[in-house]
């Protein structure tokens, strides 16, 4: 006798398993999510870089030119209008420049909606 040695998914002819699909959904699903949650973090963490660069070269710029890059840099990721309140503070003891703002930015999902308090902040020896 001559066993078959064919794998068992052979006589399904071409249908798909309910594995495979369940996989897929859960797949797609967290690209969808992962893309909405990362674009707000991906504004966030652009704001800290443009800060921590402006925090770099404010010994040589007064504070109105740091405010008015990261007004333009706030309006180019399209920040919503509370994040303009950004504070520029300078210390002398420890001598150090503070850049911080706060706002809100909403995640509209499916089903959910959920609205996250952002506050981007850098310091740096002046």
């Amino acid at each position: 006798m001559v066993a078959d040695r064919r794998a068992p998914w052979r006589n399904t002819r071409g249908a798909t398993r309910l594995g495979c699909l369940f996989t897929l959904l859960l797949f797609v699903t967290g690209l969808y999510y992962g893309v909405n949650i990362g674009g707000v973090y991906l504004r966030y963490y652009r704001l800290m870089d443009e800060m921590r660069t402006q925090a770099r070269v404010a010994p040589s710029i007064d504070d109105d030119t740091i405010r008015r890059r990261l007004l333009r840099k706030i309006e180019q990721l399209d920040l919503p209008p509370e994040a303009r309140a950004v504070t520029v503070q300078r210390t002398q003891r420890p001598r150090e420049i503070q850049i911080a703002t706060t706002y809100r930015d909403t995640l509209v999902l499916p089903f959910y909606k959920y609205v996250v308090t952002l506050t981007p902040e850098a310091r740096q020896p002046l």
